[in-house]
């Protein structure tokens, strides 16, 4: 008979959350990413990584559900994971996670579920730097976008980034240490790492990974989808997609429309700049790579992007298909409006748009005879065609 030796390492995965921002009917981490939940993906990466007693952390009522994940994702090794309920707070349900631990545990990992695409070798990582130096250990990532002080919609400062990284999870802790500053908890914090801190003691960095993302919002459903497809990963077969937009005239400052400002033309109203040409653009690509639309990453619920330019939503978007596993091939997009005249900076108006989106931009206009709001000069519609490959 087969004898497991009782771990010296936990991991407590929090999976208690409502998901609200997800907009999911369930709790989040019950939420199917393609046919098993975000807990199940979560857990395949648990069970991947170096041996550790496992408690999950799950909302009343959640308990079986969970524990046929675990079983399915642990096998003949499920007897290493126990479930429990969760409490009305994030800091209370690790609470519950670290009640349940076994004696002989002396490293503690307190990983979201939500970042269910994390990979074993994160979890190594964090692990091997506890046991070396016995501090808070959390995982993290360079801060790539360039960041701003803001006061409302209005930008007060820059942020120099050089300094600040982004924490992921797991997060690690010499578990003595960690049980003692719950106890000692009085206020509520974003992570185990600063409750960690708080009660003085010193947290280190490993790095992290670009899959540890958290899926958070109906966009990180989509993009945590198309990682794990793997009909996107094995075909080589191009693919298109469509945009429009319209906007119509109306808005505060001068006109923005493909990625050029116009003096003496109205604006176009819109919570950004109402560029229908660069937004036109975003939604074929988006379209092409299958990750929603402008919409799902731009909407009126993201404050950061009020007032944006058509290129700053360029640059996003081709981020977000880089990250996605795809290259953008080319975008064509007409203009359809009596004004503004494009056929005069219609060749810089295709620099400004090739440059902001990695590819070529093609830019043709026309007008509508007078006829639908074009016409009557109430507005500008733009439609595009995208071709995006995927990368090998």
């Amino acid at each position: 008979m087969n004898i497991i030796p009782v771990p010296r390492v936990a991991v407590i995965v929090v999976a208690a959350g409502s998901g609200t921002r997800l907009g999911a009917s369930a709790p989040k981490a019950f939420v199917g990413i393609d046919e098993h939940s975000i807990l199940r993906h979560a857990l395949d990466g648990v069970a991947s990584a170096p041996s550790a007693q496992v408690v999950v952390v799950v909302p009343a009522g959640r308990e079986g559900d969970a524990r046929t994940e675990a079983e399915a994702a642990f096998g003949d090794r499920s007897d290493l994971v126990s479930v429990v309920t969760g409490g009305e707070t994030r800091q209370r349900s690790v609470a519950a996670g670290l009640a349940a631990l076994w004696a002989d545990v002396e490293c503690v990992l307190v990983h979201d579920a939500a970042r269910a695409l994390t990979p074993p070798a994160v979890f190594a990582r964090v692990i091997d730097e506890v046991m070396r130096s016995r501090a808070g250990v959390v995982p993290a990532r360079p801060v790539v976008d360039t960041l701003k002080r803001v006061d409302g919609a209005v930008v007060t400062a820059a942020v120099d980034r050089s300094p600040l990284v982004a924490a992921q999870t797991p997060q690690g802790f010499p578990r003595e240490l960690l049980a003692t500053a719950y106890a000692d908890a009085v206020d509520e914090h974003t992570d185990d790492a600063a409750l960690f801190a708080a009660a003085g003691h010193r947290v280190r960095t490993v790095a992290g990974d670009d899959l540890s993302f958290k899926i958070t919002t109906p966009a990180d459903l989509d993009r945590a989808r198309h990682l794990l497809t793997p009909s996107r990963a094995a075909s080589v077969v191009p693919r298109i997609g469509t945009g429009t937009d319209v906007h119509a005239f109306g808005g505060d400052g001068p006109l923005r429309l493909a990625g050029l400002e116009w003096p003496g033309e109205s604006g176009l109203s819109g919570h950004s700049d109402g560029d229908a040409v660069a937004h036109a653009i975003v939604d074929a690509v988006l379209a092409a790579a299958g990750l929603g639309d402008i919409g799902t990453h731009f909407g009126v619920d993201r404050p950061e992007y009020a007032g944006a330019t058509g290129t700053v939503f360029l640059r996003r978007v081709r981020d977000l298909v880089a990250e996605a596993g795809y290259a953008i091939g080319n975008v064509s997009v007409q203009v359809q409006a009596n004004r503004p005249r494009m056929a005069g900076r219609r060749v810089e108006a295709e620099s400004v748009l090739s440059d902001a989106l990695g590819a070529p931009v093609a830019v043709s206009a026309t007008t509508t005879d007078g006829l639908g709001f074009t016409g009557a000069g109430d507005g500008v519609q733009a439609t595009a065609v995208a071709l995006v490959y995927p990368l090998r």
